[in-house]
């Protein structure tokens, strides 16, 4: 279809045809004229006729697109009304499918409930009469026992009456006995006990008498032998007790330093160490106090490395006691590994070692713990080869006999319980534990090596220069003991024994009988605890002896 500008220019075109043809027409004669106009117009009326039917086909084609949109449009809303209408025939199907569905479930849902309610009806029912049998039982038992009790109360007092008459019979026999006799019953049972015993006596003194001291020579004279040996083969070193460490200081000037701005120095050192850092008038010297020795060693390696540091602040504090920390665990852990590989023993748990190699820190009346447990190994080793009994066994359990001393301000109880306890956690062996348990007698021994750690520990311990005590704290607190014993009514005399370890009182037997003595026992300790300070513990032994003396003439 051509565009208005052609159409224009046509128009145009032909106008100015138009306009030659009318020039041409005036200068032309007619004829020649209209030949002219004839044949131009031949020339434009297929253009004419194309223009035409090219608007005459848009028109055509509006209109048939017009129609066939209508059309369209008019299916496409029957269409929509059939699918609306099933829409709603499905719709409401679906309604009422769904209201036969929720009636039933309904239904089986008030079925169910009802069904429920009837168990449980059913159910307390049950219970009830299950109560109400137990009521009845409950009751035909209290009419039992009241019957049972008035039936007793009647046979008690028959019971007291023959009782009664049973001691008139004896007293009466027995006065009838005596009276024949001439003698009173006790004077006839003292007479018979006194037969009797004079007969066993002579038959049985002389040879116990014999085996006795057959026995004694010998065992005085080996044990003798035994232990001056193994004392003559031990040798050990002597360790002061302490409880403060001295850190030199290059100058005085250190030590305000070492308090730092406002004490913060100070004060971040003893929190993280547990320690008293005592800053006093001592020239280039500052005191370390603690009564745990590990920590009072780490505390003095962190104080010299910040010294020689010379940068001391919290962090710098903090960095300090971490490494040494783990220095002295380290060096604690190959402490317990020599002992172990010095004694000669083999498959110790790891951690009996670690706990073992503690008490390089650890003193007891200035002897170090770890060495005395060395010295105890070797003699209990040196005795048990004389007696030819297990001398490894008998090492072992001397080494690990004061394992609780590692650990006995952590915990509560004696070094030995605490230590046995430790060991039988740790799957050692249950004759190393009873040793360790029972070498200082809070159990009774029942094995060679409990005895012969007992021995070595008392030689170990007894040894001049071995520990220290002063000799006039050591009878202040020996008198102390025995004067709170002596205080308490009832006790004729008491000894303090085993250098202050235990007490042994003797009670007067008409005053306190048997349970007076275990009630006695327990307020001494409880007074001794309150009014004493004692290492170790202390073991208290009450006596209580009846004598019959009696003169024959």
């Amino acid at each position: 279809m051509p565009s208005d500008s052609a159409f224009f220019v046509f128009r145009k075109g032909a106008a100015q045809k138009a306009g030659k043809t009318q020039r041409n027409v005036k200068s032309a004669p007619e004829g020649r004229v209209k030949i002219k106009w004839n044949r131009r117009f031949i020339v434009a009326l297929p253009i004419i006729i194309g223009v035409v039917a090219l608007i005459v086909g848009c028109l055509g084609g509006f209109l048939i697109r017009k129609f066939v949109a209508e059309a369209k449009i008019r299916s496409a809303e029957a269409m929509a009304q059939r699918i609306i209408a099933d829409a709603e025939s499905k719709s409401e199907a679906n309604k009422r499918e769904a209201l036969v569905e929720a009636k039933d479930e309904i239904f089986a849902l008030k079925i169910e409930t009802e069904q429920e309610l009837k168990a449980r009806r059913s159910e307390l029912q049950r219970f009830e009469r299950r109560l109400l049998q137990k009521e009845e039982a409950l009751d035909s038992k209290l009419e039992a026992l009241d019957k049972r009790e008035r039936s007793l109360t009647g046979r008690e007092g028959e019971v007291k009456g023959l009782h009664s008459k049973y001691e008139r019979l004896i007293a009466e026999e027995k006065a009838l006995i005596e009276k024949v006799a001439r003698l009173s019953a006790d004077e006839a049972k003292a007479l018979l006990l006194q037969q009797v015993e004079e007969d066993a006596k002579r038959e049985s003194i002389q040879i116990i008498k014999q085996v006795e001291m057959k026995t004694r020579e010998e065992a005085d004279k080996k044990a003798k032998e035994i232990i001056s040996t193994a004392i003559q083969r031990t040798a050990s070193d002597h360790v002061a007790e302490t409880t403060v460490s001295v850190v030199a200081l290059p100058s005085d000037d250190m030590k305000g330093r070492i308090i730092g701005r406002e004490g913060r120095n100070i004060r971040t050192f003893e929190t993280l160490t547990g320690i008293n850092l005592i800053i006093d008038d001592t020239p280039e010297a500052v005191i370390l106090s603690s009564f745990d020795p590990i920590r009072r060693e780490i505390a003095r390696i962190t104080l010299e490395r910040l010294i020689a540091d010379g940068r001391i602040q919290p962090a710098r504090i903090e960095e300090m006691y971490e490494k040494s920390k783990i220095e002295v665990e380290n060096e604690l852990k190959e402490a317990g590994e020599q002992s172990v590989f010095d004694v000669g023993i083999h498959g110790v748990n790891p951690e009996l070692v670690r706990v073992l190699g503690r008490l390089k820190y650890r003193t007891s009346y200035g002897q170090n713990v770890l060495r005395h447990s060395l010295e105890v190994a070797y003699l209990a080793g040196m005795m048990a080869a004389e007696l030819g009994t297990e001398v490894k066994l008998a090492k072992r359990a001397g080494l690990f006999h004061d394992l609780g001393k590692a650990i006995d301000h952590e915990v509560e109880g004696s070094h030995a319980v605490i230590g046995a306890e430790l060991a039988r956690r740790l799957k050692e062996n249950e004759a190393v534990v009873h040793a360790i348990e029972a070498h200082h007698g809070d159990v009774e021994p029942n094995s060679v090596e409990a005895v012969l750690v007992q021995a070595a520990d008392a030689i170990s311990a007894a040894r001049p220069g071995a520990r220290r005590e002063t000799l006039e704290s050591y009878i202040k607190r020996l008198e102390k003991l025995e004067t709170l014993a002596d205080s308490f009514e009832g006790v004729e005399s008491s000894y303090a024994m085993q250098a202050g370890r235990e007490i042994r009182v003797m009670v007067k037997s008409d005053i306190i009988d048997d349970a007076g003595c275990a009630a006695l026992s327990r307020d001494l300790a409880k007074q001794i605890e309150e009014e004493l300070e004692f290492p170790g513990q202390i073991k208290i032994t009450c006596i209580r002896e009846t004598r019959a003396v009696e003169y024959a003439k």
